[in-house]
């Protein structure tokens, strides 16, 4: 899979992009998979799968088409992350706390949250099961569910993560001993790694690794460091502007970065961490460290593997320009669980709202869809302290950038975007 093909939760937010109001085009009708309504609480007019930046965003939409008593949200966790600011937690540059708020806080009044998860997708039936063999059915269903993390696909993890050493800035459990980490780093390998899968937000991976080379020159621990950036892609990102400039980076900061590798194994009690040459099968290389940063391999979440919703390998099969699933009309799909071939960022499901929000007003005319998503997403590549490249890019990895400015260069404006504008965007805009 190409670099951009493997990307989500980075923090930047089109501005705007999730406020456009195009006007709709009547075209021809189109059949959908209709159910009779069912008692209260078990039929809603919308379903929405996940609770995360895609199904909040879209709850709030389908509120104010259709009403909040006819809207549903399906969500277990009784906590909602601003995953995007765990780059900056990792690096000592924010707290936890601050990317948290309860799950109930940023729900749109009025709508239903159901406390529980989907355990099958029955779109023939125009209906879902959740825990306890609840039936919900539905005339429109929206799914968000997001990416699933599989530490325990590597060798060693998650239970490495009870030495020291050793943290993970995608998981919640783990971000905070990134910090941990980077702060006891005394002498040595200090590693980055990115697997051989789709993840959130290719950047982050190194974005960290930045920020950690940042801090060891300020304490004065760089001398001592040997920065590795072990990454199973061909390139370190999947646009070329962006590419090049961090090739400058990397250089200018004698950071090593090792292409083809992918982490198999950590041995947490000996801090060594095992990589296969993916240009050469069956070959390993074993790495000491003193610090060691794991990207976890992702993949769909298990409800949608063999789903009737999902293509061959467990993504929700959709149209990449309208988002409306590619068998069932009246199905829909937003964020990191599709097979949309752009990044998996935050940035990239502000713009989907604003496409799948016009062409679920169409469908619900029985019209045709006309709003065409262009594959937009964003990535802010911070590179220090105060330091950012904002990276924007659509499906042909085109630089789609919104300043008139060269976005390809460091700079401090959008350091402070990413850390405090970004934040209260989402907040108070793209979930609202």
């Amino acid at each position: 899979m190409s670099a951009i093909g493997v990307v989500s939760s980075c923090s930047c937010l089109r501005p705007g992009v999730w406020l456009l109001n195009a006007g709709m085009q009547k075209r021809s009708s189109l059949g959908l998979h209709t159910a009779a309504r069912c008692a209260a609480k078990e039929y809603y007019e919308v379903l929405v799968l996940g609770g995360g930046a895609g199904g909040i965003a879209m709850s709030a939409r389908m509120k104010r088409k259709v009403g909040a008593g006819n809207v549903a949200v399906v969500e277990p966790s009784k906590t909602h992350y601003y995953q995007p600011l765990w780059t900056l937690v990792g690096g000592g540059a924010k707290k936890l706390a601050t990317s948290a708020r309860p799950t109930g806080s940023v729900m749109p009044a009025g709508v239903e949250w159901i406390k529980s998860r989907v355990t099958a997708l029955d779109p023939d039936k125009n209906c879902v099961w959740l825990e306890n063999d609840t039936k919900i059915s539905y005339k429109y269903l929206i799914i968000a569910l997001g990416i699933s993390l599989h530490y325990e696909k590597i060798k060693g993890l998650p239970e490495g993560f009870n030495h020291p050493k050793i943290g993970s800035n995608y998981s919640v459990h783990t971000v905070e001993k990134t910090w941990k980490a980077l702060q006891d780093f005394k002498e040595g390998n200090a590693i980055f790694t990115f697997p051989n899968t789709p993840v959130k937000c290719a950047g982050a991976p190194q974005k960290i690794m930045y920020l950690s080379e940042a801090y060891w020159r300020k304490t004065g621990k760089r001398s001592k460091a040997n920065v590795m950036f072990n990454t199973s892609l061909g390139v370190i990102f999947g646009v070329k502007k962006y590419a090049d400039a961090l090739l400058e980076i990397v250089k200018e900061r004698n950071i090593t970065v090792n292409y083809k590798r992918n982490l198999i194994e950590v041995r947490a009690d000996k801090q060594e961490a095992v990589f296969e040459n993916l240009d050469k099968p069956g070959v390993t290389e074993v790495h000491q460290y003193e610090m060691l940063h794991v990207t976890p391999p992702m993949g769909p979440p298990d409800v949608l593997i063999n789903s009737p919703v999902s293509d061959a390998i467990g993504w929700v099969d959709v149209d990449k320009e309208t988002l409306q699933h590619k068998k069932y009309p009246n199905v829909f799909g937003i964020g990191d669980c599709t097979n949309l071939p752009t990044s998996k960022t935050a940035a990239a499901v502000a713009a989907q709202s604003g496409v799948l929000d016009k062409t679920i007003s169409l469908v619900m005319k029985n019209q045709l869809p006309t709003k065409k998503y262009d594959g937009y997403t964003s990535c802010p590549l911070v590179t220090g302290y105060n330091k950012v490249i904002l990276a924007e890019f659509d499906y042909s990895a085109q630089p789609l950038e919104t300043f008139p400015i060269d976005q390809g260069k460091e700079r401090v404006t959008m350091y402070h975007m990413k850390a405090d504008m970004m934040p209260f965007l989402y907040w108070n805009a793209l979930l609202k």
